[in-house]
């Protein structure tokens, strides 16, 4: 049963950020705080952080729910709804590893259920002989279009403006990067 085992394999590498948070109601990695909106500070994090991080994960989640149900409509996974989406021009299994936040051997593992479907072919890279590049076929970018259609749906963040969405972008930017 290699498929099972690989669904799994695809949604833990796709999970892992929901994984690391809790559900509703489950004290996670706030020390005891609930849910997105706790005013309280800890040893040594001001209440503002644990503010912001409690609701990041939240939107993270929503995100992942997002795009797993409209992969799933689809008949896709997650992992596989990624990869399509980062699947602009062709690219190595190790870039797309990159693009996807993953192992190389989960893009493998997607890339390789893909392939299975018709979706992505393997071709010699260009200029290095040993590597291969991924390439979306007619199939692919077929159903890729499909999908960046669906998910551009009642996106999570579509409550907010184009305008708000540049300034939360640019705003957790520089918060990672700083």
């Amino acid at each position: 049963m290699a498929t099972t085992r690989g669904n799994a394999q695809e949604r833990g590498q796709a999970g892992r950020t929901a994984a690391a948070s809790p559900e509703k109601g489950q004290r996670g990695p706030e020390r005891g705080r609930e849910g997105p909106g706790t005013d309280q500070a800890d040893e040594g994090l001001p209440a503002a952080d644990w503010r912001v991080c409690g609701l990041v994960n939240a939107l993270a989640r929503r995100i992942e729910t997002h795009v797993r149900e409209h992969a799933t409509a689809l008949g896709l996974t997650a992992p596989q709804a990624v990869a399509l989406r980062e699947l602009t021009e062709p690219m190595t299994l190790r870039e797309l590893a990159q693009r996807m936040s993953c192992e190389p051997s989960n893009s493998t593992f997607v890339s390789d259920r893909l392939e299975e479907q018709g979706l992505v072919e393997r071709r010699p890279h260009p200029s290095d002989r040993r590597a291969k590049q991924l390439v979306l076929t007619p199939k692919g970018t077929a159903l890729r279009e499909r999908l960046m259609a669906s998910l551009s749906t009642e996106s999570p963040l579509s409550p907010l403006s184009d305008q708000e969405q540049g300034t939360l972008q640019q705003l957790l930017m520089r918060a990672v990067v700083h």
